[in-house]
Formats: structure tokens, C-alpha cells, sequence
């Protein structure tokens, strides 16, 4: 879905400067950039949810997992 924002001049600059120099382009960068951020917003919410909830505890398996650290 196309989608439009407003960059500041400097931000504008960065972006352009770096999506020339890797070859990507700067709707790459945008798209990660956005993903990053709500998947860190959605691990937020489930941590917020669980400390919330009468139990209050986590499996240590679970997040040796979710960061990847799992056998």
C-alpha cells in the first residue's frame, strides 16, 4: 500500500546518502525501519500484559527463544 511522509532535510540527506552507498532504497530502509520499531512496540505490549497478569512470570525457555539463544 503506498504511502506518503515527511522527512526533515537532514533525515532526508542520511537516507538518500545511505541508500545510495548500499544499493538499497530508501522505501527498504523505511519498511525495516517501521517493522523494527512496531515488532519492539509488540514485545512492549507482551511484556506489559504478562507482568500484568496474576502469575507474573515468564518460562525462561520462552525467552531463551524469543532472543534467539535457544539450543
Amino acid at each position: 500500500m503506498p504511502l506518503s511522509i515527511r522527512l526533515d532535510p537532514k533525515t532526508e540527506k542520511k537516507l538518500e546518502k545511505l541508500a545510495k552507498k548500499t544499493g538499497r532504497t530508501k522505501s527498504w530502509y523505511i519498511r525495516h525501519a517501521i517493522d523494527g520499531y512496531i515488532e519492539e512496540w509488540e514485545d512492549y505490549h507482551i511484556a506489559i500484559s504478562r507482568l500484568e497478569s496474576e502469575k507474573g512470570e515468564i518460562d525462561i525457555s520462552d525467552v531463551r527463544k524469543r532472543l534467539g539463544l535457544a539450543d
